[in-house]
């Protein structure tokens, strides 16, 4: 855990893997990080497929290293994580940053996990910044309209778009104008991106946001050049100030925190039935099926 917190890759990694297997030692691991958590930014990156989301991802963390920062990765991948997609994807996609100490990348396995991101991707995110990252990237999967968790728990979230896709429209269906703390039309040298740009301007001042003083900017940008990027990273910073100057970073921390406890809290619960071999689920659905208990009697008799 020392050589963690001093950056080493390899202890970085080890860690991270201890996460993604549910270690028994995992308790013990985020207990002795804890007291070094909360320093990092973390910027949520989520939009539909083909957007240009490594891509993206890879000319911010060029970005972020000009500007002095070290920066840590977690591009997470549908497939499995023994399938080989995860690397054989993002991490050539940022390969200009594969002998960088100052950068780390992992892939991680969805593992089934619906909304974006991998059930131990808030674990991860929990080292990477314990090891001293100044920014924290977690790019989600590209499954379309189920991306929204990563709104939970990222500090900044960053949707992507791009022109002819469809995605003003999906953006609408999708709710993502409820999530994104930044618009990006990627791939801006598209014919339609002006257009998508004023869709996407239209439907943010109509839409309802809790947070009235910070107005989501919709930006272009060409990752595959680099055009854009050095602006978008300024408005990345200037949001995060604003988080810290309004309150707003105080408070999604904590509902951050509430809802990872919570999960941890339901996945023990969920274990011990296992581990009973589900009987006593068994007889509560029998009893439920035939009549004679209700389901939430039935609830209550299983926490009991």
């Amino acid at each position: 855990m020392a050589r963690a917190r001093d950056g080493e890759p390899a202890a970085v990694a080890r860690l991270i893997s201890l996460v993604e297997d549910a270690s028994p030692a995992l308790r013990e691991v985020m207990a002795a990080l804890a007291p070094h958590v909360g320093h990092a930014h973390v910027l949520g990156i989520t939009g539909a497929p083909g957007v240009g989301k490594s891509t993206s991802t890879n000319a911010l963390v060029g970005a972020m290293r000009r500007a002095g920062r070290r920066v840590g990765v977690l591009a997470v991948d549908p497939s499995s994580p023994f399938s080989g997609g995860a690397l054989l994807g993002d991490r050539v996609r940022m390969g200009d940053h594969a002998l960088d100490r100052d950068v780390f990348i992992r892939s991680m396995g969805s593992r089934g996990h619906l909304g974006g991101l991998a059930r131990s991707t808030p674990q991860a995110v929990r080292v990477l910044d314990a090891s001293g990252f100044d920014v924290v990237v977690v790019e989600t999967v590209g499954v379309g309209q189920s991306e929204v968790e990563v709104a939970g728990l990222a500090d900044t979230t960053l949707v992507l778009l791009a022109p002819g896709m469809g995605d003003g429209i999906q953006a609408a269906k999708a709710g993502i104008l409820e999530i994104g703390d930044l618009y990006v039309v990627n791939k801006a040298d598209r014919d339609g991106a002006d257009r998508t740009r004023r869709e996407l301007r239209s439907m943010l001042a109509m839409a309802e946001r809790r947070e009235q003083a910070w107005r989501p900017p919709v930006l272009a940008t060409i990752a595959s050049t680099g055009e854009g990027i050095d602006r978008l990273l300024e408005e990345v910073d200037r949001h995060a100030a604003w988080l810290r100057e309004s309150g707003e970073l105080a408070r999604r921390r904590t509902a951050r925190a509430r809802r990872e406890v919570e999960a941890i809290a339901l996945a023990t619960l969920q274990e011990r039935w296992n581990a009973s071999g589900g009987t006593d689920l068994d007889r509560l659905g029998e009893l439920v099926a035939a009549g004679e208990l209700d389901p939430f009697g039935a609830a209550d008799r299983l926490l009991s």
